[in-house]
């Protein structure tokens, strides 16, 4: 087997003089060069330069105004800077394409092959940095078989009607500051809050994407099709003092094309107005529209940047839905609502965090905590009556605190300006879970499974499809539901409970016996278990049998005194 090359040279083939200096150079000090204008005449070499792209410890991208306009050199360029091998250089004057604009980039136009230039030695240097870290893992060529989708679309593409779908994959932080990770996350939320009151258009979660920044993307096509979209939206961020510069680019999902770049630049005090720009661009290449007054709402920011930024911090812990992540969700949602006293989005999380944190609690109900928790989604509402995520986010903490007809008002009003926003139709389903309507929450529930694959809270939207499930007599499919969280989710007790129920009812008695047992060892008793199951389904006409069926198999499973 060939070894992997310490560098891949990326570049048009008008510059093939100048590519060579670079691979002698390279190869005098002792790096081993992958490189070959030849190969680029045939498609028969496609696999072999993509292999040698992808295992190269180093990618030296060299941009001239012809390598710029090349769809070869801006793919690999994308690859490479996906996988954090990118090390480019500009060897002739010229506009660098936006998405690079960000990336250090050494100039070279004046180098003729001086292996004692200055700069030529300082570039060398910057290269075998790169090359000397481990080789990235290769990942294995696409298949030349389409993998099904793992998203389906009631229309296809092509189809009269279907709307055009789009990923926001997470924002890359240029500034190499770990606390402007927060912009990058938060920029990557708002866009699609806003995004999703468009006409015609359905934008996956940011939960469907959010572990993407934690590998390497690597193909385009195969990610499209995972995700089950058309589009894909990538960009980075890099803040300089009071200032924030972002660049993005749509791309088209089978093809990996380019259909639209853009760079913005503008004071941090003008957020909103930055965000509202992107939007509105991203939306007009998708040749859809977005409601700009509803828009302008989603994008609202307080006036002091740092009540936006712990809001962001909230939502992101949030997400993760751990009993240590609510506690910081909590803690930041404190944060904003200190700094910013009328920020209606800090209220909200604040509302959704502790009653989330109530919801699960072991200790018994407390109608006073359900007063304060219900005051603070009250005010939320107040402060931003017409904000999707404070109608959506203080409606579900309503229902968590026991009045799910409220709360499902609530986030049906923002549903109604976002229909494709998946975290909404999550929420509406759990609502209508708690309201014993079971046709109308499996729809929204699976409308949320659609647009959030791959997201680390599908384990909660599988478990509380199970509840509508069961009550239309539909056990096979509660049992594999229940399972299927369970395998994503092992860790969340309510399964093995849930089980434990649906074995009972099929006649696996000694199963569920076991399920119980696991329960119990993870710390669960009787009461904590029917206060919760009596929390999840308040109104199913199923609630005394299952109450009576979770006390025999707790009797019956009796540790010995």
């Amino acid at each position: 087997m060939t070894a992997a090359p310490d560098i891949f040279i990326s570049y048009s083939s008008d510059d093939r003089a100048r590519a060579k200096l670079f691979a002698d150079a390279f190869a005098a000090a002792g790096l081993n060069v992958w490189w070959d204008a030849g190969l680029r005449a045939g498609d028969a070499y496609d696999q072999k330069i993509e292999q040698a792209l992808r295992a190269a410890r180093a990618v030296v991208v060299l941009w001239s105004p012809t390598s710029v306009a090349s769809r070869w050199v801006r793919a690999e360029a994308t690859l490479a800077d996906r996988n954090r091998t990118l090390v480019p250089a500009t060897i002739e004057p010229c506009e660098k394409p936006i998405m690079f604009e960000l990336t250090q980039t050494a100039d070279l136009s004046h180098w003729r092959g001086d292996l004692s230039d200055r700069a030529w030695l300082a570039f060398l240097d910057d290269v075998r940095r790169m090359a000397a870290r481990a080789a990235p893992s290769a990942s294995p060529a696409p298949s030349t078989t389409a993998e099904p989708p793992t998203v389906k679309e009631t229309l296809k593409p092509g189809q009269s009607g279907s709307a055009p779908s789009l990923a926001v994959l997470p924002f890359t932080n240029r500034s190499g500051l770990a606390e402007d990770e927060v912009f990058a996350e938060g920029m990557v939320e708002d866009v699609i809050s806003a995004l999703s009151q468009g006409v015609n258009v359905r934008v996956l979660g940011s939960t469907a994407t959010a572990n993407l920044s934690r590998a390497a993307i690597m193909d385009i096509a195969a990610l499209g099709r995972q995700l089950g979209v058309r589009y894909l939206l990538e960009g980075n961020i890099r803040r300089v003092g009071a200032s924030l510069r972002v660049t993005t680019q749509l791309m088209e999902a089978e093809t990996g094309a380019v259909m639209w770049t853009g760079k913005f630049d503008r004071a941090l005090s003008e957020l909103a107005e930055l965000q509202e720009e992107l939007v509105t661009d991203i939306a007009a290449s998708l040749d859809t529209q977005v409601y700009s007054q509803e828009m302008e709402r989603a994008l609202k920011k307080p006036s002091d940047i740092t009540a936006w930024e712990a809001v962001a911090l909230s939502y992101a812990a949030w997400r993760r839905s751990d009993p240590a992540a609510i506690m910081r969700a909590i803690k930041e949602a404190k944060r904003a609502v200190a700094i910013a006293p009328d920020y209606g989005s800090g209220h909200a999380i604040l509302a959704i965090a502790l009653a989330g944190a109530y919801f699960f609690s072991t200790s018994p109900d407390d109608p006073a905590e359900v007063r304060r928790i219900r005051a603070i989604a009250e005010h939320a509402l107040a402060l931003a009556a017409d904000d999707i995520r404070v109608l959506g986010d203080a409606g579900y903490a309503l229902c968590f605190l026991g009045y799910p007809e409220e709360g499902e008002r609530h986030i049906a009003r923002a549903l109604r300006k976002a229909p494709g926003n998946g975290w909404l139709h999550h929420q509406r389903g759990v609502a209508l879970v708690m309201l014993n309507r079971p046709e109308a929450a499996l729809s929204h529930l699976k409308t949320a499974e659609r647009l959030m694959p791959g997201s680390p809270i599908m384990w909660a939207i599988l478990t509380w499809q199970t509840g509508p499930n069961r009550e239309l007599g539909r056990w096979a499919e509660a049992e594999a539901l229940a399972d299927e969280s369970m395998d994503l989710n092992p860790t969340h007790v309510f399964n093995y409970v849930l089980k434990a129920v649906l074995c009972l009812q099929s006649g696996r008695q000694a199963e569920a016996f076991r399920q119980i047992a696991t329960a119990r060892r993870m710390g669960w008793d009787p009461g904590y278990t029917a206060r919760l199951w009596c929390r999840a389904w308040p109104n199913s006409p199923r609630l005394s049998e299952d109450l009576a069926l979770l006390q025999t198999l707790f009797a019956a499973t009796e540790p010995a005194a």
